[in-house]
């Protein structure tokens, strides 16, 4: 079974080191999980991150209560990153809660 890691489609935060354009630049980031989908990636620098011949993708998920998390892996198609308060967030995310258990489980069983 062939697994590809999700793309981040677009980025709208502009300050963070990875992003050019509205395009992330990293190779892998990181959503993590303490309550908030936050892109634990984002980093602010007067250099210019990662390499303009990569997209950004999601390397790893520790958001447990996002629907499209399976095993700590992001199993979304893309995904858009933009600013929640002072943070960088997952804009895709969506908890299991909002959308039920029941299809949650029928959703990874199609993966």
């Amino acid at each position: 079974m062939a697994i590809k890691s999700p793309k981040v489609s677009s980025c709208e935060v502009a300050e963070c080191a990875y992003n050019r354009n509205g395009e992330c630049h990293a190779m892998a980031i990181t959503i993590g999980g303490e309550g908030c989908p936050m892109c634990d990636t984002y980093f602010v620098s007067e250099e210019e991150g990662g390499f303009n011949e990569i997209k950004g993708s999601v390397g790893a998920c520790h958001q447990e209560d996002c629907r499209y998390n399976d095993a700590l892996e992001c199993i979304a198609k893309n995904i858009s990153v933009g600013m929640h308060g002072d943070h960088a967030e997952c804009l895709t995310y969506e908890s299991v809660e909002e959308i039920g258990e029941e299809e949650y489980e029928e959703e990874l069983e199609e993966v």
